[in-house]
């Protein structure tokens, strides 16, 4: 990105890192995708164009589970590294408080192969980034937060010294039976970012999806109200699009 590597990292606004269920049939589950653009948080992570998905997740006993889940990305190209991929590292633990309240709470690791290399723009550190996050459904509705435990994304205010460890992510959203097999999903999230200039902003998401035998066929709109001269592609990139632009995405997602 030009100004900010938080254009970044992993989990569409349609389409997010899938999780998994408190009870399923096999504790093995697999899912691949293929979605118009890869919205992390509202932002494009792909330069506005498709991407190509896939993850595993297993369910240890007593709520406990782990999971794996990547992603084609343009960014860390665009700011003039060498990542094609990004691979996301998560764990965690979930539970009923009631028989309508249910917690989530884990860790979550974004990792880019090959990010930093020598063309790396200097101006950002590892944008390898830790995340804890913590999570409260009732029925359809629910409220996530999630923190960084590193610096977000790269982002560093190298002028002041001071990191964006720390920086906070909140999210609210429900999912809405609405007839014929239909489900809709709003969304309302803000992203805070610390220490950096013009970085924080809110987005928002609007989500119908259905499955066809085993395929999620999902559209929506997705947006934010991102600075739009900060949140453009790196100097590689040689553009000026703002990718956090009011938009529809769609994608196809198949679960086994």
């Amino acid at each position: 990105m030009h100004k900010t590597l938080l254009a970044v990292s992993a989990a569409l606004a349609v389409t997010s890192i899938p999780t998994v269920a408190l009870a399923q049939a096999s504790p093995l589950s697999f899912n691949v995708s293929v979605t118009s653009d890869y919205r992390y948080r509202g932002i494009s992570q792909t330069r506005l164009k498709p991407a190509i998905q896939g993850g595993v997740d297993y369910a240890l006993p007593a709520g406990f589970y782990v999971g794996a889940w990547a992603s084609t990305i343009k960014w860390i190209e665009d700011a003039g590294g060498d990542a094609k991929i990004e691979i996301d590292l998560y764990g965690g633990y979930k539970g009923e408080i009631t028989k309508d309240l249910s917690f989530d709470v884990g860790l979550l690791q974004y990792i880019y192969p090959g990010a930093k290399t020598a063309a790396w723009n200097a101006a950002y550190k590892d944008p390898n980034t830790t995340e804890a996050y913590g999570a409260l459904t009732y029925g359809p509705a629910t409220v996530k937060a999630s923190v960084a435990l590193t610096d977000l994304f790269g982002n560093y205010d190298f002028a002041g010294g001071n990191s964006s460890k720390g920086s906070v992510y909140l999210e609210a959203s429900a999912g809405l039976d609405v007839g014929a097999g239909i489900t809709l999903t709003p969304r309302l999230g803000y992203q805070k970012v610390r220490n950096i200039a013009n970085a924080s902003y809110t987005d928002f998401a609007l989500t119908a999806s259905k499955d066809f035998s085993g395929f999620l066929v999902s559209a929506g709109i997705v947006g934010t109200d991102a600075n739009k001269s900060f949140y453009v592609p790196g100097f590689a990139a040689n553009s000026t699009k703002f990718l956090g632009k009011t938009g529809a995405v769609v994608s196809v997602k198949y679960s086994f």
